[in-house]
């Protein structure tokens, strides 16, 4: 298998989180034999969500005027305000429930390092996204072109070496593909299926476009009925066997999905080989954009284009439109008063499972969300014995994704304790139920879930934790299930409402993914000019 044919297989889940659920931070404390080790719970800001769905909010007492309204300040509505900024459009306001903007791509921090609370890495993008990688100019990533026409890239924020290692047969290997000790058999299927994914990473129909293409958006409908069966169904259709591939192959959807390979569309699975095309930065295949407190970083880039233009704690609850404009109802969590909003246009970069309570038509079945838990860990220095953290740690087998090392990028000497953030998706084909299993679960049952995980690798951690992070993710990202990318139900949520209330969010791509929050808000915002 050649270097280029490798997938990159990371742990994307981007940009579709505006709320977590029903849960209450809490702080508790725990014995386990002669330490204790602090357990936190957090989620995002549920006693508001409760009050959205109960309608409990006082008359308006306030009113603003605006031309263009953005509401949810993840990504999407943040790309929108970059939009607008770069065309010279300044008369717009951004609102959001949270204290803080990003969305999902947020982050934590404590005295040894920043670590994510959401998505936490950008990949290269494909040369044919022009609008991208003008972002990244912005955000002085991309720093211009060298003698060759390569783009010269800030090596500080590209993943520095080791990118990835798998934890396979009791040992750790380099690179996430399982190498050390697989049959012939097995290597040909590899061979094999990366050769056809390389085939498709290629495949154009007859007007030039790609199959699979980031955004979705630009991709043709040639492969449409590849969205009507599972991934799973199309390996088996394709006599793929072997247990490492399959574990590689449901890994890979869980990274990007949320979801398994017996539960995502094939469309899906193999657009998560095949949509980036490696063909911009042809020297860095093997890397990725990351950064210590993940994908916060490009929120906080993109948070310049709304200074003076945001208000944060006012949870949008009502709206109201005739021909003249639109009329938004939101509460001040602050001032615990509510205000009216008239603006001539609104832009919903809010997920559809929040827009239902707010849009009395809008009940979409077919909109499901994966639920996720995150796990901070601090370790004590000895943590390793001495052995290199790479980036992106992989345990094969076992139900999580494995972990980060969250002081990777650091460039200065790390001395002291150690940070690591743990994923794990809660892959099933009844995610509300899944969701409601994250949602009782408690410290000493959640530390429990994570460490059966890690001690496959790291059979002594609990001797070296000093305390644990755990972050609920109710709806964490969008389900590509089949019949969801090229399905009707989706198209419908995508148009907007009298040409003055439009809507721009990850779930309306289908894929919970950076690119997809960013070029969804960007056409949006470009919408609303019309």
């Amino acid at each position: 298998m050649s270097q280029k044919s490798k997938p990159i297989s990371r742990k994307s889940f981007l940009t579709t989180l505006f709320w977590a659920g029903a849960m209450l931070p809490f702080l508790q404390y725990c014995k386990q034999k002669t330490k204790t080790i602090l357990l936190k719970i957090t989620g995002t800001n549920d006693v508001l969500g409760h009050q959205l769905w109960a309608k409990d909010f006082p008359k308006p007492s306030d009113e603003i005027k605006t031309k263009f309204l953005i509401v949810g300040s993840g990504i999407s509505g943040l790309s929108a305000c970059r939009y607008f900024k770069k065309n010279n459009e300044n008369d717009f306001l951004l609102v959001e429930m949270e204290n803080h903007l990003g969305g999902n791509a947020s982050n934590g921090e404590n005295k040894f390092s920043k670590f994510p609370l959401g998505a936490h890495y950008l990949p290269i993008p494909n040369k044919e996204d022009p609008d991208l990688i003008d972002f990244l100019k912005d955000c002085n990533i991309y720093l211009g072109d060298d003698e060759n026409g390569l783009p010269i890239l800030d090596d500080e924020q590209l993943t520095f070496p080791k990118e990835e290692r798998l934890f396979f047969k009791n040992e750790w290997q380099n690179d996430l593909v399982p190498q050390n000790g697989i049959s012939v058999k097995t290597k040909k299927e590899f061979e094999r299926f990366f050769k056809l994914m390389d085939e498709f990473r290629l495949k154009k129909d007859n007007t030039g476009k790609y199959w699979f293409d980031i955004p979705i958006s630009k991709s043709s409908d040639a492969a449409k009925d590849l969205d009507k069966i599972t991934f799973w169904d199309w390996l088996v259709r394709h006599h793929f066997k072997s247990t490492e591939l399959l574990w590689l192959m449901d890994y890979s959807c869980k990274d990007d999905y949320g979801l398994g390979m017996k539960y995502v569309s094939a469309w899906a699975g193999i657009h998560y080989f095949s949509g980036r095309k490696n063909n911009w930065a042809t020297n860095r295949h093997d890397q990725v954009f990351t950064w210590p407190e993940g994908n916060a970083r490009l929120a906080k880039h993109l948070s310049k284009f709304v200074e003076g233009k945001n208000l944060s704690q006012h949870l949008v609850y009502d709206v109201n439109w005739n021909e003249e404009n639109v009329e938004v109802f939101v509460f001040d969590n602050q001032a615990k008063i509510s205000k009216k909003i008239s603006a001539e246009k609104v832009l919903f970069a809010t997920p559809q499972f929040v827009n239902q309570y707010i849009f009395k038509d809008r009940k979409l079945k077919n909109f499901n969300y994966v639920p996720w838990l995150l796990a901070t860990l601090t370790l004590k220095n000895e943590f390793g014995g001495g052995e290199e953290l790479a980036w992106d740690n992989v345990i094969f087998g076992t139900e999580g994704l494995g972990y980060i090392n969250d002081q990777h990028q650091n460039l200065n000497q790390i001395v002291g304790e150690k940070v690591i953030t743990y994923y794990r998706s809660f892959s099933s084909d009844d995610c509300k139920k899944a969701r409601k299993k994250l949602y009782h679960l408690k410290d000493e049952a959640l530390k429990k879930l994570v460490l059966d995980d890690l001690k496959v690798a790291h059979p002594e951690i609990e001797d070296f934790i000093i305390d644990i992070r755990f972050h609920k993710l109710g709806h964490g990202m969008i389900a590509p299930v089949p019949d969801f990318i090229f399905g009707k139900e989706k198209k419908l949520a995508q148009q907007n409402i009298d040409g003055k209330i439009f809507f721009a969010h990850t779930d309306l791509s289908g894929i919970s993914i950076f690119e997809e929050a960013f070029h969804q808000g960007r056409h949006a915002a470009k919408e609303m000019f019309k």
